[in-house]
């Protein structure tokens, strides 16, 4: 039996065509729209994604601090109230657990929001390690969550609750209420755009996305389903867990040095990095000749050595040309690459991340 989301009813009334997506029935597309209209609008206005199967974990308590920072390859001192920091979560031999987003209320009070397909596993391995007084709370199914990303986020969002309450910078939180109803207001995203997420108890979700539907439509915004969050993640070179990171792959194999601080004292995994040197790394490529690179498709040089694959790869809408992640030998330093695609090994060039930046 899959799960449904508290939007589901509204969703399906909108004409999503669900998929099966970590045991949930969530919108491919829209019926009247589909991925390519979703993805443009949000690139040029708005689009408003169900992103409640995602996990919601509280920590509270005068340890709080001490467990999360055995817990994460970043540094969360520094972290103020009301900011949102993006940060690995490793096992001990320097994998990938997760990749989270830490929201600090006060000095005792911690979000961490988790991916989908790991919540239950997320949820056991942190509370198996709790730190002296630390409480631990998975609110995962009692949280609803909206995602609304593109240019007029702001202006929509503006909308319905009062300029005060709006976070103003990327990686920041409030908490307000809407309607009397207490939500948590972030801004963060996934699409490369800025944007903002909202959540709410499920009891007031469908009321919630009534009201962003209701003022979003002024602005041309469209719902939109898991097609474009994907091609628009591609563009923004967003790692995917399962895709570009695993419980095998070394956190420091894949660009994402920012988000691991090796000076701090001490974290999980953090022995097993300083003894394994990164032997991959993660690049981008655009395709040159004819052909889309999929994930698990072989990546070779030009004497024909296979040094890698592909992580994930589509058809660029914002771009018009095909793009991929590949993970590869840390050694490998050349312009080009090939990707074997139907027996066929075809010509790519390798390009900065992320593929699309955002005009701010």
């Amino acid at each position: 039996m899959l799960l449904r989301t508290p939007f589901y009813n509204k969703i399906v009334a909108a004409g999503g065509k669900m998929v099966e997506f970590t045991g949930y029935e969530l919108p491919v597309q829209f019926e009247g729209s589909g991925i390519i209209a979703e993805h443009n609008a949000v690139r040029q206005k708005a689009g408003l994604f169900d992103v409640s199967h995602m996990g919601e974990i509280y920590l509270s308590g005068k340890d709080a601090l001490a467990t999360i920072q055995n817990l994460v390859t970043n540094d969360m001192s520094t972290l103020k109230d009301g900011g949102v920091r993006y940060t690995l979560l490793p096992n001990e031999q320097g994998g990938v657990v997760d990749d989270i987003l830490i929201y600090r209320f006060n000095p005792e009070k911690y979000l961490i929001v988790v991916n989908a397909a790991n919540m239950q596993k997320d949820a056991d391995w942190i509370e198996a390690r709790l730190i002296g007084d630390t409480k631990f709370e998975n609110a995962s199914k009692a949280t609803a969550q909206l995602a609304l990303q593109g240019p007029a986020a702001i202006e929509i969002v503006k909308e319905f609750i009062a300029e005060a309450d709006i976070p103003a910078k990327n990686y920041t939180f409030k908490t307000t209420t809407l309607e009397g109803e207490p939500i948590i207001l972030s801004r963060t995203g996934y699409t490369g755009e800025d944007g903002f997420e909202l959540y709410c108890a499920n009891a007031f979700a469908e009321r919630m996305f009534d009201i962003v539907v209701e003022h979003g439509k002024k602005h041309g915004m469209l719902l939109a389903g898991l097609g474009a969050r994907d091609t628009l993640r591609m563009e923004a070179a967003m790692p995917l867990y399962g895709h570009e990171m695993n419980d095998q792959t070394l956190c420091h194999e894949l660009g994402l040095d920012f988000a691991i601080k090796m000076g701090k004292e001490n974290f999980i995994g953090k022995k097993a990095l300083e003894a394994n040197p990164p032997k991959f790394k993660r690049l981008g490529i655009k395709m040159v000749d004819r052909g889309i690179a999929r994930e698990h498709f072989k990546v070779f040089d030009e004497s024909g050595r296979e040094i890698g694959h592909v992580t994930s790869g589509t058809h660029s809408p914002t771009l018009n040309h095909a793009v991929a992640m590949i993970r590869v030998e840390k050694d490998f330093n050349a312009p080009n690459v090939w990707i074997e695609v139907r027996n066929r090994k075809l010509k790519a060039e390798i390009v900065p991340l992320p593929f699309y930046k955002r005009n701010k």
